[in-house]
């Protein structure tokens, strides 16, 4: 499948909705949590077990992404988006198929393996094409994008409770919704496909190509380079202290204000994640944004080191005033957002634009660890200080130590990053630009 090459006239304002067809169908998974009762009520599942969907499906996003990168730019964003609304609705009909036979491995195979492989490809199908049709606005280009995958759960949550308690919370219940869901992310991820366009490549006078412009390092020499590792060092520090927040943040502010004068009821908790889940979303265009302006290390800056000083506060204070709980809690779940969307404009940055998606995938084996450490840090910890006879905000005090080192980790890191060494960048010419826009570039290796 060849990229589609934009016609004259072509609005580059129509690539970012094709781009959020498909950011907020896969952002769904940010909802998973709404399948998790009701599963573990019919198939008698552990906290645990009901899970593992969710969590196998961050880790295929990751390795998908990473492995997949490189033929995502190869064959363009329309066969991404095709190949990801192939596995991510596939994903759904076998857990339909796993939920009204009762065999939960097919949920996780579906949901998770095959549903993760589709999470992974659709996320970074839209990025490089993005950022070559705004390349005077890559962090807005992208943040408009990846906005999308945080929001998709304030429209799936809701959705998908509503499903439920009209289909019923036992295994055919659970099957017809998960049916239902295949069917409708199918329709609407192929909008994505049929809308999204490449722009036309420049020509020179002469009629053929104009090579790239600025410094170009292809996928396979920019995980050679320290600037790679170090930006991956960023991300996953970036990702595990937010996600330390937005995965146990019910019950984090719950156990907060326990043993005060005003607990926190049920209803004011899942008030509480929909913020969190509202600032994760604008995080990633507001912020990402904003680094057009003021730069992607200074924005990282503010990531890191005010992400820091946002949990010193938490871990100082916290337990003495929820709006202050509150505001630093949104604070670093945007930022938490904020540093996926400014990402590939980073990338963009150090690397340039010929093969930024598969340099973005491969990044993003940095969420993968993420996504488990972050969880594993606060429940491990909070378990354990549960055991001692600690209870409130106790449980949480070394947890939030851990991430303010790991968000200074990751400041340092960022502090550290150079422009890349000439010895790294590819060559420019005429052919790459043709390949990299039109059919199929070079070889890493040339």
């Amino acid at each position: 499948m060849s990229p589609p090459v934009a016609p004259p006239g072509w609005s580059r304002w129509l690539v970012p909705p094709a781009a959020l067809s498909v950011h907020l169908s896969i952002g769904q998974a940010y909802a998973w949590s709404v399948f998790k009762p009701p599963l573990e009520s019919a198939l008698d599942l552990s906290g645990t077990q009901s899970a593992l969907p969710f969590q196998l499906g961050i880790v295929m996003l990751g390795l998908s992404a990473a492995f997949g990168g490189t033929l995502v730019e190869r064959h363009g964003p329309r066969w991404a988006m095709t190949v990801a609304l192939i596995c991510f609705s596939s994903g759904f009909l076998l857990s339909a198929l796993g939920a009204a036979a009762g065999q939960y491995w097919l949920i996780v195979l579906g949901y998770g393996f095959v549903g993760g492989i589709g999470l992974g490809i659709g996320y970074i199908s839209p990025v490089s094409t993005l950022i070559k049709w705004f390349p005077d606005r890559p962090g807005m280009a992208t943040g408009i994008a990846i906005m999308g995958f945080g929001g998709g759960a304030l429209i799936a949550s809701p959705w998908s409770a509503q499903m439920l308690k009209s289909f019923g919370t036992d295994n055919s219940g659970i099957a017809l919704a998960f049916l239902v869901h295949g069917l409708t992310y199918a329709v609407f991820m192929l909008l994505g496909v049929l809308l999204v366009r490449v722009p036309r490549p420049r020509e020179r006078a002469d009629g053929r190509p104009a090579p790239l412009e600025g410094v170009q390092v292809s996928a396979r020499s920019a995980v050679r380079t320290p600037q790679f590792w170090l930006l991956w060092i960023v991300l996953c520090m970036n990702v595990t202290a937010g996600i330390g927040i937005l995965e146990k943040a019910a019950p984090m502010i719950t156990d907060f204000f326990s043993d005060t004068s005003t607990p926190v009821s049920v209803t004011a908790a899942a008030g509480f994640v929909a913020l969190l889940s509202a600032a994760n979303m604008a995080g990633r265009f507001g912020w990402s944004s904003a680094s057009d302006l003021i730069g992607r290390k200074n924005i990282y800056r503010v990531y890191l080191g005010v992400g820091a000083l946002m949990y010193t506060l938490i871990a100082l204070f916290g337990d003495s005033s929820k709006p202050l709980f509150v505001l630093c809690a949104l604070v670093v779940v945007s930022f938490y957002g904020g540093g996926f969307a400014t990402a590939p404009a980073y990338l963009k940055d150090l690397f340039g634009t010929y093969q930024v998606g598969a340099i973005h995938g491969r990044l993003l084996t940095a969420w993968s660890l993420a996504g488990v450490l972050g969880p594993l840090i606060v429940n491990w910890i909070a378990d354990h200080q549960e055991e001692a006879g600690r209870h409130g905000s106790a449980l949480y005090g070394t947890s939030f130590l851990i991430m303010i080192g790991l968000l200074v980790v990751g400041f340092v890191a960022n502090e550290l990053v150079r422009p890349v060494h000439a010895r790294h960048h590819q060559p420019a010419t005429p052919t790459q630009q043709e390949g990299n826009d039109v059919t199929r570039p070079q070889p890493e290796s040339a």
